[in-house]
């Protein structure tokens, strides 16, 4: 497959979550982003941006991502049940320690654009994804060991489609907010 040649640059930003307040990236879980998570998701309503903070990372008009994390994994769960008036859960540490860093592509609604790969760089070197698979409804599941999202310097994610390449650029300070 050749790559298309990029068409559109675009930087990231991570929504704002005030509470509880990270600065540290994206990490194995610990003790401290796991409670951290817990609190997150007793939060509750409609679209927490500590539970959601990856709505809009590299919004462009032909594809949306969505990143998953050990912290996500555990807000999400809380989330989920105390949304459903229900007393909050104690999601499993040890699932959560397991878990590595998914991005997950879908297409935009109108785009026409078919997805074809997602490229992510670290300077000018390829990070290969531990699993990948394309589904059958154009988009895609990506998962990185740590390394690849560490927030030591900004990375670049190649969203490469059949009509276009879109480039996005997440810088590091954004990467610090990511979790």
């Amino acid at each position: 497959m050749q790559p298309m040649p990029v068409l559109a640059q675009i930087k990231a930003q991570a929504r704002s979550a005030p509470t509880p307040a990270w600065e540290k990236g994206i990490l194995p879980i610990s003790a401290e982003s796991y409670w951290n998570a817990v609190e997150c998701g007793k939060q509750g309503g409609a679209d927490p941006p500590c539970v959601f903070w990856d709505t809009g990372l590299c919004k462009n008009e032909d594809f949306a991502l969505a990143l998953y994390t050990p912290y996500k994994m555990v807000a999400y769960e809380v989330w989920r049940v105390v949304r459903q008036k229900q007393p909050p859960p104690t999601p499993s540490y040890q699932e959560a320690q397991q878990t590595r860093i998914t991005i997950g592509v879908t297409p935009v609604r109108g785009s026409k654009n078919p997805f074809r790969d997602l490229v992510l760089k670290r300077g000018a070197r390829v990070v290969v994804p531990v699993d990948r698979s394309l589904d059958g409804s154009g988009g895609g599941r990506f998962t990185f060991d740590y390394p690849a999202f560490a927030a030591t310097g900004d990375i670049t994610l190649d969203l490469v489609g059949k009509a276009k390449t879109i480039s996005c650029l997440i810088e590091k300070a954004v990467l610090t907010q990511l979790r």
